[in-house]
């Protein structure tokens, strides 16, 4: 009876113990749903807090426009509303009670991005979030609306930054760029890497001088100041050209900052990865190694390179499908495949181990270029509308989110000497940059870039979004954190002083505001000037062509007689440009329109260079032809005294939109040089 009398005692004790533990977890699943559930309405919150910031940004854009306000931009204004609510986040909202306990792992030596914990039998994964110093072990921000409106780097790299690139691309504008190729070229190539490296070099004294003071608490290697001069190097003056923009300054001045800044984006993108991927061989992994040197210049040249391929391919394979399907019949799904084969472009070169900023955007300029041509009337419309749209807004974001990154951001690390170091250097660096490069550039070039384009360009080198998302990119070391630190306040500063000085720099500087984007400079002394009539039309495609790019003259003419014909349906048709044993592939590749059309079809936005022509122009004493040759010249004419053109020719300036008119061919006056013996 005892023996029966005790099974069943526990029997019962089991029985309560499994119900307690049924209990238990029924418990622990309600509160894991209530968790999810208080993340998700936090999530909520962050993004409805952002949609807020760009709601209340653009009515006050409106509101400037409206009152023509121009000392201060939207980015600038994004900023400030940023740090409004950063504040308010950072000191207005209660910390939640949890807290973190440390565990120690003293049996492993390394890192673990992903950590499955067993607790009572369940396992539970946990993710790196980055060292934390053993003095602020136990000051770890509690505030889970903090960690919620901190974004994860790679969302400004895969989502934010290619509409901002791949827009820079798709709106150039090609007669101003290409004309002034050369020296952009210079400045964004050569400029950002002399920049790179003095403001590196100088950093590095900087350093020395805080180590020296006892400002310096942990280590700051050669090869992260010189990846600070990379990151700061990367200028966005997107205030000064929305200003510029507004003001109808000078066309050429645009082109110059215009230029170089997209370019430049794409060389510091490239250069830091280069500096990152240098790594010498021995025990001193920071020491001056001539091998590891010259492998970073090869990563350079082979990332740039292979990422300018991708992208100019992905653009042609765009052009190829949208020529040879009936996409243009459903404009909605035309406009689809644009977006989607745009956007995979940046994500196919960061997979493929390349850099996407330089893909996307020679995949804008493709698209430009050739796809443009195919789309629909609808597309057209809609692409450019489109991807505008998703400019402002991810750039306004990213701005926005730069001053709410000032109060949320909890590993700063702010040292007065680094930051006036900073400073002085960025100064330093923009000069050797600008003036150096303008007085060499000046030699070769026919319209002169003047003092003071250079003074406004040394201005207008504001550092934007390319320096933050750089920046904030890699935030785990202490001298990753106080280069963060720094870029923030080193845009900060640039956005709100140097950007809303521009128009007062503009006025002091006498720089031409209110000029036609189709109108050329003044002519000066030292200028080619085109002898002819009443044809201004003509004379403005006459400079294009004398001052275009010698490089893109070269690459044109090939580009107008086979590239644009097999992946557009405008130029040539193949069967008159390629040789007669080509017929039949001429014939498969060119398009019906071109054969049916009379007119050529063309860009309807987008302003072209001419290619070679032979008008005749004067410098001086001297009589030139448009291809730089001098003396006499032997020119074609009609009976009735006009000059006849090649039908190539022809063709050339047709499909540009170019050519000759009518109302402006009879008042266009040619003087040619008259032979002694005539």
């Amino acid at each position: 009876m005892e023996l029966l009398l005790g099974l069943g005692l526990g029997l019962g004790r089991a029985g309560g113990l499994r119900a307690g533990e049924r209990s238990s977890s029924a418990l622990e699943e309600l509160a894991t749903e209530q968790e999810a559930e208080e993340s998700h309405r936090q999530d909520s919150v962050s993004l409805l807090t952002f949609i807020l910031l760009l709601t209340l940004t653009i009515l006050t854009i409106w509101l400037f426009k409206h009152r023509r306000v121009r000392f201060l931009h939207e980015t600038g204004l994004a900023m400030i509303y940023g740090l409004i609510v950063g504040v308010i986040l950072r000191y207005g909202t209660p910390s939640t009670s949890g807290h973190d306990k440390p565990f120690s792992c003293s049996q492993e030596n390394r890192l673990f991005t992903t950590l499955l914990i067993n607790v009572s039998g369940k396992f539970f994964e946990y993710t790196l979030k980055g060292e934390i110093s053993p003095g602020k072990i136990h000051n770890v921000e509690q505030n889970d609306m903090l960690r919620k409106v901190t974004f994860d780097p790679e969302v400004f790299f895969n989502i934010l930054l290619p509409p901002i690139i791949f827009h820079a691309g798709y709106s150039l504008k090609k007669r101003h760029f290409f004309r002034n190729l050369g020296s952009i070229l210079a400045y964004a190539f050569l400029g950002t890497a002399v920049s790179c490296f003095i403001i590196g070099n100088l950093m590095y004294g900087v350093v020395k001088l805080m180590k020296l003071v006892g400002q310096l608490s942990d280590k700051f290697y050669y090869t992260d100041c010189l990846l600070f001069g990379a990151i700061i190097s990367a200028t966005d003056p997107v205030t000064v050209l929305a200003i510029f923009n507004e003001l109808h300054a000078d066309v050429d001045l645009y082109a110059l900052l215009f230029g170089e800044s997209v370019l430049n984006d794409a060389v510091a993108i490239v250069l830091s990865s280069s500096i990152v991927a240098y790594q010498p061989t021995g025990e001193n992994t920071h020491a001056f190694d001539a091998a590891a040197f010259f492998k970073s210049v090869g990563v350079f040249l082979g990332i740039f390179s292979g990422s300018f391929m991708m992208g100019a391919v992905t653009g042609v394979v765009t052009a190829l499908v949208t020529k040879f399907t009936k996409l243009h019949c459903f404009p909605l799904l035309e406009t689809a495949l644009f977006f989607l084969m745009s956007w995979s472009t940046f994500l196919l070169a960061e997979a493929c181990g390349f850099t996407g900023v330089v893909a996307v955007l020679f995949c804008g300029i493709t698209q430009a270029h050739y796809t443009y041509n195919n789309l629909s009337v609808e597309s057209r419309s809609r692409t450019k509308q489109l991807f505008e749209v998703l400019h402002f807004l991810a750039e306004n974001f990213i701005f926005s989110y730069m001053g709410l990154a000032l109060f949320t951001f909890q590993k700063h690390i702010f040292s007065p000497i680094f930051i006036i170091g900073a400073f002085i250097a960025i100064f330093l660096g923009r000069a050797a940059h600008i003036y150096p490069l303008s007085f060499l550039l000046n030699l070769g070039r026919r319209h002169k870039i003047s003092w003071n384009f250079q003074h406004m360009m040394m201005f207008a080198g504001l550092r934007g979004a390319m320096a933050f998302a750089l920046a904030i990119r890699d935030t785990a070391t202490y001298s990753h954190q106080m280069m963060f630190s720094t870029t923030l306040l080193i845009v900060f500063f640039t956005v709100w002083v140097v950007g809303g000085g521009t128009t007062p720099m503009l006025s002091w500087l006498n720089i031409r505001v209110g000029v036609d984007p189709d109108q050329d400079p003044p002519p000066s002394n030292d200028s080619f000037q085109v002898l002819q009539g009443d044809g201004p039309d003509s004379e403005r495609r006459n400079r294009t062509k004398q001052e275009s790019a010698w490089l893109f003259r070269l690459w044109y003419s090939f580009d107008h007689n086979y590239l644009k014909p097999i992946l557009t349906h405008s130029g040539p048709p193949l069967t008159t440009t390629l040789p007669s044993w080509c017929g039949l592939i001429a014939r498969c590749l060119t398009s019906p329109q071109v054969y049916d059309n009379q007119e050529q079809l063309r860009e309807e936005d987008s302003d072209f260079i001419l290619n070679d022509g032979d008008l005749a122009v004067t410098y001086g004493d001297t009589t030139i032809t448009a291809n730089g040759s001098s003396g006499s010249h032997t020119v074609t004419t009609s009976l009735d005294g006009r000059r006849t053109k090649s039908s190539s020719e022809e063709a050339l300036e047709h499909d540009l939109g170019t050519g000759d008119h009518e109302v402006t061919s009879r008042g266009t006056r040619l003087v040619f040089p008259l032979e002694d013996n005539a």
